[in-house]
């Protein structure tokens, strides 16, 4: 099939910037593309050609400005056989007319058919032209039918994924000699390292860790909170509330360490050099991918029972769930535990190292969104 990958107007593809879906459609274009015709649009960016093919896919970018205008302009020159849409169910009209030969696939990363988000009559147009939606994760497809019970038949959950090759395993040769150079370049060598990994916004829940390493250095004078994040993505500028976090970590900044932005190829490394990873969302997440990640990472997870999270974490298993996500002790109880349980810890990295293994390759990603594509084409 020829098909077409639209990405959304906020980041470029590949993912040099971040970004969930820029990552995800890094991991499964090679696989898409080892049986299809595949071209992926995405806004341009200084760093990247207007145009390129690269592993056999083609690459098209549009200015930021008019972005859905010029793919749709470019569209209509082509005979795509399947469109997928990522996240932007308001350009499904727009797209469909632009190609009303192609079969299209509208994949839903966050609650876009929120009331805030999308009028209830662009939402029955994207329903109407839409063959098929996945969503990121069982709570994401609930936002969806429980307002709109006509697209249930048409949605499959399709979960993320990771590519296994780049998480070496913990006990490994290579893995103990990266685990070594992470710790030593960031100087936290001898300490027990408690990771945080995301954009640095309220939503994200930071500040909460922060506050809660107050009580951690009592029990364990050696734990250092090391945050891996910008403002937005790849942006480290400071706007207030990144500077409340600087303020909040100050009386104890021997025991904070914020890295700004990390390229996602060296997230891998990072994680490896940590012993918990922590997850402290406020909000309904999606489903972070940093669980994934994570879990590949062979790292036990603390993560917040907050949208899709607990679709990949499970309590007692691969990690620890909180319920009372807006409580500080929560987290540095949690904290506590699995630093004084090294033996728990192990444990939990091993099934979450399991469970990517089974299920949350990009190769899984790619061949459920494939059985998607091809249970679309047959009804068409």
């Amino acid at each position: 099939m020829k098909i077409a990958f639209i990405c959304t107007e906020k980041l470029p593809s590949p993912a040099i910037k971040g970004g969930a879906i820029q990552l995800m459609i890094d991991g499964i274009a090679p696989y898409i593309a080892k049986k299809h015709i595949l071209t992926i649009y995405s806004i341009e960016e200084p760093q990247l050609p207007a145009k390129n093919i690269e592993n056999g896919i083609q690459y098209v970018r549009f200015p930021q400005v008019n972005y859905y205008n010029d793919v749709v302009k470019d569209l209509s020159q082509h005979s795509f056989d399947l469109i997928h849409i990522f996240n932007r169910p308001k350009q499904v009209k727009k797209i469909h007319h632009a190609s009303p030969n192609s079969i299209i696939i509208t994949s839903l990363h966050n609650d876009m058919f929120s009331p805030l988000k999308i009028a209830e009559s662009k939402a029955k147009e994207a329903i109407q032209y839409t063959n098929a939606f996945t969503t990121v994760s069982e709570y994401i497809k609930r936002t969806l039918t429980d307002r709109y019970p006509k697209a249930k038949e048409k949605t499959t959950v399709v979960y993320s994924g990771v590519d296994i090759n780049n998480y070496p395993l913990r006990s490994s040769q290579k893995g103990k000699a990266i685990r070594q150079q992470i710790r030593n370049k960031l100087q936290i060598d001898e300490k027990k390292v408690i990771l945080f990994v995301g954009r640095l916004s309220k939503t994200k829940g930071p500040d909460l860790l922060i506050k809660a390493m107050y009580d951690v250095i009592k029990e364990h004078p050696n734990a250092v909170l090391v945050i891996v994040g910008g403002k937005w993505f790849s942006d480290n500028g400071v706007n207030d509330y990144v500077r409340s976090l600087y303020e909040l970590a100050a009386p104890i900044k021997n025991h904070i360490l914020f890295t700004n932005f990390v390229p996602s190829k060296d997230i891998p490394n990072i994680l490896l050099a940590g012993d918990v990873l922590v997850c402290s969302s406020r909000w309904h997440e999606p489903l972070a991918r940093i669980h994934y990640e994570a879990m590949a990472a062979q790292l036990p997870i603390i993560t917040t029972n907050r949208g899709g999270n607990t679709e990949v974490i499970f309590h007692d298993f691969n990690g620890l769930v909180i319920d009372h996500y807006y409580q500080v002790e929560s987290f540095s109880k949690c904290i506590n535990f699995l630093l004084s349980s090294p033996e728990l810890c192990q444990r939990f990295g091993k099934n979450g190292r399991l469970l990517t293994e089974m299920n949350f390759k990009f190769e899984h990603t790619a061949t459920r969104l494939e059985s998607v594509y091809e249970k679309a084409m047959k009804q068409k």
